[in-house]
């Protein structure tokens, strides 16, 4: 039996606890991260409920991204050294102590940044710049949408979107929320508790050229009442339900929307590598220079995982959750 693994798992109860497995082994295009932190994603909750399963032939294992140094390369002609300090998207296995990775998708981490703030950029950064540039093709001073502002894509995209002077306005649940989305750059931050965002944006004769949208539900034909002509509306979840009923397709017509569902764990190893070369191309200096950030909200021991999930099941945070293994 090769070498022990110890990493997370879950039970049909959706209870966590630690388990043991043999430590993955890697091909010629891959190679094995030793595990420091991890980022918490919905998508970890989805997956332990029975709602989000693995891509076919990836690790069941709870985790979509991870940061740590490589411990093992399968090509030793590549540019990468073992010691190597990066961060990276995973399919699945990043609950672990180790963790393999395409080294095509490795992203070198940042000499001032920890671990912690590494695991906070990879899934939430390249997911808001595939909606935002790759899919919606966003361009400089356009007006943008993002629904839960205060989340970990939605604090990723308020700064990409800000970096190239757009105008962003963002929804939340909270005031506290819209404080910390306003911290990050965002022009309006309107808390839909008090404030319904297609009145506002009725009020204020505002419309928008891309909207990014994880409610999909009933919001879709509000996204559609305030989207821009010829403008974007970018669904990658569907946390208010996945029907939505009567959609005005004249309203669609009159408007040219354009409306894009997504998702990027699903997508192919070659799409992936194409969009990490072009995040780093557009946007890697700036994460070496501090203009962009993920944010976190709090870090756990990797033994206190559930109390991390619990906090992003009650929508309580701004920005991301990090487990630090041990």
């Amino acid at each position: 039996m090769g070498k022990i693994l110890r990493y997370i798992a879950f039970n049909e109860h959706q209870e966590l606890s630690f388990k043991e497995t043999e430590k993955p082994t890697i091909n010629t295009d891959e190679c094995l991260i030793k595990v420091r932190a991890v980022g918490v994603n919905r998508a970890d909750i989805l997956q332990k409920q029975g709602n989000y399963p693995p891509p076919p032939g990836e690790s069941t294992i709870l985790g979509i991204e991870a940061c740590g140094e490589l411990v093992a390369m399968g090509d030793q002609h590549s540019d990468w050294q073992i010691g190597d300090k990066v961060f990276a998207i995973v399919p699945g296995g990043a609950y672990a102590q180790y963790v393999k990775v395409k080294t095509a998708h490795l992203i070198k981490l940042p000499e001032n940044l920890t671990y912690a703030q590494g695991a906070a950029i990879a899934e939430v950064f390249l997911t808001a710049y595939q909606c935002l540039f790759a899919i919606a093709e966003l361009k400089p001073n356009a007006k943008v949408l993002i629904h839960a502002g205060a989340s970990g894509v939605g604090t990723a995209a308020i700064q990409l979107a800000k970096s190239i002077n757009c105008h962003v306005s963002v929804t939340v649940s909270s005031d506290e929320k819209a404080t910390a989305c306003k911290a990050l750059g965002a022009d309006e931050a309107i808390n839909y508790q008090q404030t319904d965002f297609v009145s506002w944006s009725k009020e204020n004769k505002h419309s928008f050229d891309v909207i990014l949208d994880v409610v999909a539900g009933e919001y879709v034909n509000r996204n559609i009442s305030v989207c821009a002509l010829d403008g974007h509306i970018v669904m990658l979840s569907m946390l208010g339900g996945r029907f939505a009923e009567k959609i005005d397709v004249a309203k669609m017509l009159l408007k040219r929307v354009n409306i894009h569902a997504t998702t990027l764990r699903s997508r192919s190893n070659a799409y992936k590598t194409t969009l990490i070369n072009a995040f780093n191309r557009d946007f890697y200096p700036s994460l070496e220079q501090g203009l962009l950030k993920g944010v976190i909200y709090q870090q756990y021991a990797w033994h206190d995982a559930e109390k991390s999930h619990q906090v992003m099941i009650n929508n309580e945070n701004i920005g991301k959750l990090i487990l630090n293994v041990e």
